[in-house]
């Protein structure tokens, strides 16, 4: 019945449009009545978004069973996935979505907002792990949002592609920068290549303008 109903309103909204689809226009397409449709969904909203709630306390429940020596970041970013496999379990349907958010601002609030609870998920669980640390909560909240950045950058990019590219690869990718920056699997938590031909040492005499100090750093990394 969920699925039926999941089903009629996106035929709907392609057909007619979102706002111009009623909740009697969904329970008459699927047949069904007016009660059985908000035993499932709250408001026509909900059914545009059926699976993040669902996506979300499985995530919590996943963070909340993080073992002491896991590294934080790992975990934040093993999360972000759970999101992923969410969208890829339907394909067409998520890049419906999509494509409907991007048309209805009411929507794209509505996305944002679920956006910014998966972030609060990571970045609680991160401020219990960083607590101890004098900068736990500021630096919770920053990897939080680089693994929600980096992990949207990804999905929206298979998204736009109809679904059609790599979107695990890419995803892999993105939270690969996050780790390598934050994680402690990473090279001096920096994105920075520390190879040695890539250091370059400048000397200025103490008391030097700041411009004189660029100008010899831009001379210095454009000489052969």
């Amino acid at each position: 019945m969920r699925d039926a109903l999941i089903a009629a309103a996106f035929q709907l909204f392609l057909e007619r449009g979102y706002e111009e689809t009623t909740v009697d226009d969904i329970v008459a397409l699927a047949g069904v009545g007016r009660r059985s449709f908000f035993r499932y969904f709250p408001s026509k909203l909900d059914v545009v978004f059926p699976d993040h709630d669902r996506c979300l306390a499985d995530m919590t429940e996943f963070l909340a069973e993080s073992a002491p020596d896991d590294d934080p970041v790992r975990r934040v970013c093993d999360a972000a996935r759970m999101v992923l496999r969410m969208y890829a379990e339907n394909p067409t349907f998520s890049v419906q979505r999509y494509r409907l958010t991007k048309q209805v601002p009411g929507l794209r609030t509505h996305e944002l907002s679920v956006v910014w609870r998966y972030e609060r998920a990571l970045a609680d669980y991160l401020r219990r792990r960083y607590a101890a640390r004098p900068d736990g909560i500021l630096r919770a909240d920053v990897i939080a949002a680089a693994v929600v950045a980096a992990h949207n950058n990804a999905l929206r990019a298979w998204l736009r592609s109809g679904g059609q590219t790599d979107a695990d690869a890419a995803v892999d990718h993105a939270l690969g920068l996050v780790n390598l920056s934050f994680g402690t699997s990473g090279r001096g938590h920096t994105l920075v290549d520390e190879t040695p031909e890539d250091v370059v040492v400048v000397v200025s005499r103490r008391g030097a303008p700041l411009w004189r100090v660029v100008q010899e750093i831009e001379t210095t990394l454009t000489r052969d």
